[in-house]
């Protein structure tokens, strides 16, 4: 039994439903409210005591950190991989998938965007400017690589462990009107995946906690 425990606008939850509908993992959604911050709580705690989600419960057991998970669920069920089996294609795969998950995911964050509210006063118009500005810092480069790479649909022959990361990171940059005009790498890729039902299972606004749903 697999059950995931996530929000359904947070990017590492979609990450995570995306690479279970990759794999064909049937999965149970146990939605955590972020804004309510039950993630925060001490039931959710006591299990995660970084007080994050996603939080990825097999078989009675618990497992934390979107990253580790993703790698963990590819080597516990190897059927359908998210990484290629070429090394040099792993290492690319990860190279691309971490500059998003270690680059971005720490300045763009709920708490990090709360805390500037909160402790600095800032305005949304404000902190969009702000995560605007971390976005650009990552995709741009993230742009030239793919470039580089001379990439087609997905970065390699299907969609796999870097579609995973970088879907819900454009998903939240689009929610904070960042300009994707001049990135038709990264577009091409996010229009080649979006209509796959894996993705689309996976969206946030097909998720059971979204409020547009209740």
């Amino acid at each position: 039994m697999i059950r995931l425990h996530g929000y359904y606008r947070s990017s590492t939850s979609y990450r995570l439903r995306i690479a279970l509908e990759l794999k064909g993992l049937a999965y149970e959604y146990v939605p955590v409210n972020l804004l309510e911050s039950e993630q925060k709580g001490a039931a959710f705690t006591s299990r995660n005591p970084f007080g994050s989600v996603p939080l990825l419960e097999v078989d009675g057991k618990d497992y934390v950190q979107s990253m580790a998970q993703l790698e963990w669920l590819d080597e516990a069920y190897r059927d359908q991989p998210l990484l290629p089996a070429d090394l040099e294609h792993r290492y690319v795969a990860r190279e691309l998938a971490y500059a998003i998950a270690t680059e971005l995911h720490a300045p763009l964050n709920l708490p990090v965007l709360k805390y500037l509210a909160n402790e600095y006063g800032k305005s949304q118009d404000e902190i969009g400017v702000w995560y605007r500005h971390w976005l650009a810092r990552t995709l741009d480069p993230l742009e030239a690589r793919l470039e580089q790479l001379n990439t087609g649909d997905f970065l390699f022959a299907e969609p796999g462990f870097f579609e995973v990361c970088l879907l819900p990171q454009v998903y939240n940059a689009r929610r904070f009107e960042f300009d994707f005009s001049d990135m038709p790498h990264i577009t091409r890729i996010e229009s080649a995946c979006l209509p796959l039902p894996e993705f689309q299972r996976a969206h946030p606004d097909n998720q059971s906690d979204n409020p547009e749903n209740t």
